[in-house]
């Protein structure tokens, strides 16, 4: 007969956990919920993976704990946990209680101990006891009727266990934890002693007892260290050593889960807007499933040209096909079709395996059999198309010569255009939040890290039910988001008239990839390997000694310690800072915080740019091919990775030459085309300020006009500094600088600046009054709007905590100008692709970066064209403020610029 089993869940370390892990969702008045949804989620599925007769969940207390009075410093270097957590401590409690599990806190003891004492005294009245925890001082219990489980990692930890993975028995963890420490905790152990050190000492001396006795015996620094220590090993040994006799007036026969409080549930679920969970509660009050149960689906996998036939034909009467594939790689140009997977009704869907070639695969139908068939139904127009940023699948298809058409909709646009804040948009992200589905990870098919396969190496079978759920998933997110959308007529036509037509920009912009000078970047490396070290040595004159400079460490050390420089900020763990805005405000002041900047900034660009572009050069076409992400950047900017062309420094000496490699084809010229000053000409029109509006429309120079107006001179008297901190103040409102900011950027004090900033909006009123109105609004609403009615949430704009409700109410004057700019060069795009670019093979676009888009025109067409794409660029925004559109042609991007 098998023991009762009691599992225990260490609550607070699934707390932190599901807050780390989860996506940040929120409800609709924009409050965290990812915490309390992962939480709930995980102990359910423990629950029901175990069944066990006994179950609880232990957090810790508010406030210290008996160790605080053993060691005041324990714990003393852990950061405040994150308001947005804090906040979702209480309902999550709420509803745990609700749902009839029992919940444990005591006080001034910490979880650990409390776990300790209930698994040895379930022990005592014969149950066998598993603590579902990823902490490592709970190994010290371990035995064979005490298990830990790690649901991250699904490793069970037994006896065997803790020596596989710490090199001690579970009887020897509270002397290998005594010698290693715990810097999270701030229990000191031994310095330099490693968990490699401590396993080996105690495997040659066998206790810690015995190594302190044989302290003298072990040899170099660390024998030092043992012996310099010697004395706080006892405080580390009592910190680690858990209490496991605590009187609790806890009965483990006790914790059973009871009855749920259907009516608690209710209301917690309405609130926090666990909609999926609120459903099921009313569909049966008297029992809660909050676990992943997979409702019943039908997928196929397609091994003969009949059952092909017969999805082609599907495709043909199908409203909307969802479409997805499988590949041997991320890198769109480089990738290989593994399988496609389609689906044309919820529930319903096909993985066509093509090139899984593991030993003993089944026989496949032909790549090019497959693509010659599905072809015209991929590049038809009227067959429409869904995907889950179906770019990428696109991009594939380009390797292929199918040009993908018809493209409706992306479930991954149609999710950040509703909501750019509240969730990831990757499938698994969006399947929890909106589906409360939890779906199958790559991971879990091709397995992680070192292990991992690629996808043509996975068992078809197994890879079937994930791609074929791919489609399925998407199908089901588009079915639940485009009704979202739609009830916003702005969302919809930022959607139909932005988003999706440039997918198909992207595309052509990505495949079309830049040409690169890779030896003149070569070059241009050794020569700032050869400015990096002369830097060094220079750092290390004047330091007074040789020190590591790219080592946060070895320069806190030299600037903190041995030249007491003032500590400007310290990290999370209480260290000081050697942050670029610590170094920045160092700088002003001293040579070697100056250097350190330097030395960075050259190591930065010869890593990111000069090393890496030549070896990302594809050997097939040989250019450099970047991703454009449309739906990473909240505001509406598209982010480009892989390489980031758009961080590339334009006003330094070592940036321009960067650019300078990246060249025309011969007989082309590289043609690049800016918008000027486009956010503030955005702010003129958001706030219909009639100075900004006439300066514009005079097209002056709107800084001189600015300095014009703040420091009473004319015009033509205005000096460079003057104008200098004009164009500080027009730009550093914009994203809510501070008068102490500006003091900074401007090299004044911050009285001065103030002075400068109460002019401005002595001239400027109506400026001054939209940034008050538009906070106002985005307090009252919840989110801000740009002109073409794009919305950002910002769930933090009422925050309790100063500092994120500030943040947010920069970020509520800023968005509306940054996406606004985002939204018009987006148009500009898509208005070019269609009317230049998809009729005119001498023009391809090779860059979007920020504010400005890069060419490559044939050469004795620039002129023509160049013209064309200002016009077009000029006439995209309706706003009443004209754009000005800086343009230039060249051999390289430097000299077009």
């Amino acid at each position: 007969m098998s023991k009762p089993s009691l599992v225990i869940v260490d609550g607070s370390y699934y707390l932190f956990r599901a807050y780390h892990a989860m996506p940040a969702f929120t409800n609709s008045s924009g409050e965290p919920t990812g915490a309390i949804y992962g939480v709930i989620n995980m102990l359910h599925k423990l629950h029901d993976n175990y069944m066990p007769d006994y179950f609880a969940v232990v957090f810790d207390a508010k406030g210290k704990s008996f160790r605080n009075d053993i060691y005041p410093d324990y714990k003393a270097h852990r950061p405040p946990v994150p308001d947005d957590l804090v906040c979702q401590i209480a309902p999550l409690h709420e509803i745990i209680r609700a749902e009839g599990i029992p919940l444990i806190m005591i006080d001034n003891v910490e979880a650990d101990d409390v776990i300790a004492t209930l698994a040895k005294s379930g022990e005592k009245e014969g149950i066998s006891t598993i603590i579902s925890t990823g902490d490592k001082d709970l190994a010290q219990i371990v035995n064979d009727n005490i298990n830990l489980l790690n649901t991250m990692t699904n490793v069970r930890l037994d006896p065997a266990g803790v020596v596989d993975k710490y090199g001690v028995p579970p009887e020897r963890i509270i002397d290998y934890l005594s010698l290693v420490g715990d810097s999270a905790d701030n229990v000191p152990g031994i310095p330099k002693v490693g968990p490699k050190t401590a396993a080996k000492w105690l495997a040659e001396y066998g206790t810690l007892k015995n190594i302190v006795d044989n302290a003298d015996k072990i040899t170099g620094k660390v024998g030092e260290n043992l012996r310099n220590n010697l004395e706080q090993l006892a405080l580390s040994k009592d910190l680690v050593t858990l209490r496991s006799d605590l009187d609790l007036n806890i009965d483990v026969q006790d914790l059973v889960q009871g009855e749920a409080d259907t009516t608690t549930l209710e209301k917690s679920f309405r609130r926090w807007e666990f909609n999926s969970w609120l459903t099921r509660l009313l569909n049966d009050n008297t029992e809660v499933d909050t676990s992943n149960n997979r409702e019943d689906v039908n997928y196929e996998v397609i091994f003969t040209e009949q059952d092909l036939e017969k999805w082609i034909s599907s495709l043909e009467g199908a409203s909307l096909v969802a479409f997805d594939t499988e590949t041997t790689s991320l890198e769109y140009m480089n990738a290989e079709l593994v399988g496609i997977s389609l689906s044309v009704s919820p529930g319903h869907a096909a993985y066509i395996p093509l090139a899984h070639d593991y030993q003993g695969a089944p026989v496949q139908l032909p790549l090019d059999r497959v693509l010659d068939k599905l072809k015209p139904a991929l590049t038809s127009t009227r067959i429409k198309k869904l995907g889950h940023n179906l770019k990428y699948d696109m991009n594939v298809l380009g390797n292929y010569d199918i040009e993908l058409a018809g493209i409706q909709h992306d479930s991954m646009l149609e999710s950040y255009v509703y909501d750019s804040t509240a969730s990831r948009h990757d499938m698994d992200s969006l399947s929890l939040k909106y589906l409360d589905h939890e779906t199958i990870h790559y991971e879990d098919v091709a397995g992680k890290g070192a292990k991992q396969v690629g996808f043509n190496q996975v068992d078809i079978e197994t890879a079937g039910t994930y791609a074929a759920e791919d489609a399925d998933i998407t199908l089901k997110l588009h079915n639940e988001l485009w009704p979202k959308l739609r009830e916003h007529q702005s969302l919809v036509d930022l959607y139909e008239n932005i988003e999706i037509p440039l997918i198909t920009v992207l595309s052509h912009i990505e495949r079309s990839g830049v040409l690169i000078d890779a030896d003149r970047l070569v070059a241009q490396s050794t020569d700032l390997k050869s400015r990096m070290e002369k830097i060094e040595i220079n750092a290390h004159e004047v330091a007074g000694e040789v020190f590591n400079i790219s080592s946060p460490k070895q320069i806190q050390s030299v600037l903190f310690e041995k030249m007491g420089l003032p500590v400007i900020s310290k990290t999370p763990k209480g260290q000081p800072s050697t942050a670029e805005s610590v170094l920045q405000e160092l700088a002003i002041e001293h040579e070697l915080p100056a250097l350190i900047l330097e030395h960075r900034m050259l190591s930065k660009l010869k890593s990111t740019y000069t090393d890496k572009l030549p070896r990302l050069i594809n050997e097939k076409t040989g250019r450099v091919h970047t991703s454009y992400h449309q739906a990473v950047a909240s505001t509406g900017r598209l982010s480009s990775a892989d390489p980031n062309l758009q961080n590339i420094p334009i006003k330094t000496e070592e940036g321009r030459k960067i650019r300078q490699s990246f060249i025309a084809p011969p007989g082309f010229a590289i043609v690049a085309a800016d918008y000027s000053q486009i956010e503030l000409r955005i702010m003129a029109h958001l706030s219909q300020d009639q100075a900004l509006l006439d300066a514009f429309a005079n097209n002056e120079d709107v800084h001189r006009a600015t300095a014009s107006d703040i420091f009473e001179c004319p015009r033509e008297e205005v000096t460079q500094d003057q104008r200098r901190a004009a164009k500080a103040i027009n730009f550093g409102l914009m994203y809510g600088m501070s008068p102490f900011g500006l003091s900074r950027q401007l090299g004044v004090d911050v009285a001065t600046a103030k002075e400068y900033v109460d002019l401005y909006f002595s001239k400027y009123t109506a400026v001054k009054a939209f940034m008050d109105k538009i906070k106002e609004q985005a307090k009252s609403d919840g989110y801000v709007e740009t002109v073409f009615g794009r919305r950002l949430y910002l769930p933090e704009i009422n925050s309790l905590n100063a500092t994120r409700r500030q943040y947010a109410e920069r970020t509520a004057i800023n968005a509306p100008m940054q996406g606004t700019a985002a939204d018009i060069i987006k148009r500009a795009m898509v208005e070019i692709d269609r009317k230049i670019v998809c009729k005119h093979p001498e023009v391809r676009m090779i860059m979007q970066v920020h504010d400005e888009l890069v060419f490559e025109i044939k050469e004795n067409m620039t002129e023509k064209f160049l013209e064309d794409i200002i016009g077009i660029m000029s006439d995209v925004p309706q706003i009443s403020v004209p754009l000005l559109v800086d343009a230039g042609t060249g051999n390289n991007w430097d000299q077009a610029h």
